[in-house]
């Protein structure tokens, strides 16, 4: 699938890590490092503008590696670009760590998912058929 892309970032185009990636790493596109002290959120812009197809949703998720080693993650995530959005792509990040943590120039900070999507029609009904499940939520199927 081709989508069309501005790049007013210093920096390449986000590319697949590997073949069977499934995301592509969003680089901050600043000037001077931003630290993050905890529980601090910054807007972070990546310089890139993209225009999707109807159909398709840009999904902005946390890397893991910053996650789990500095808990540094997406606040919104997935954050969602629309396929009518043109305005720059920015990642809001949190860093849930105790520690401060710097977001250098260039540095890989979010990754970005492309993913088809479909539109709903709702048919309002007054009962909605049975399931094992039925109404249980959260936990309700347990950890095992």
């Amino acid at each position: 699938m081709i989508v069309k892309i501005v790049n007013k970032s210093r920096y390449p185009l986000p590319q697949y890590a590997t073949d069977l990636s499934a995301g592509m790493d969003l680089k901050a596109n600043i000037e001077e490092p931003i630290v993050l002290g905890s529980l601090d959120r910054a807007m972070v812009p990546t310089g890139l503008f993209i225009e999707l197809p109807a159909g398709y949703e840009a999904q902005v998720r946390p890397r893991s590696g910053l996650a789990a080693k500095h808990g540094v993650t997406v606040t919104n995530a997935p954050g969602t670009i629309d396929a009518d959005y043109r305005g720059e792509v920015c990642v809001l990040l949190v860093n849930l760590g105790k520690e401060p943590f710097t977001i250098n120039p260039g540095e890989r900070i979010a990754q970005m998912v492309v993913a088809s999507h479909e539109r709903v029609e709702w048919e309002s009904v007054d009962v909605l058929g049975d399931t094992t499940r039925g109404a249980g939520g959260f936990g309700s199927t347990g950890v095992k």
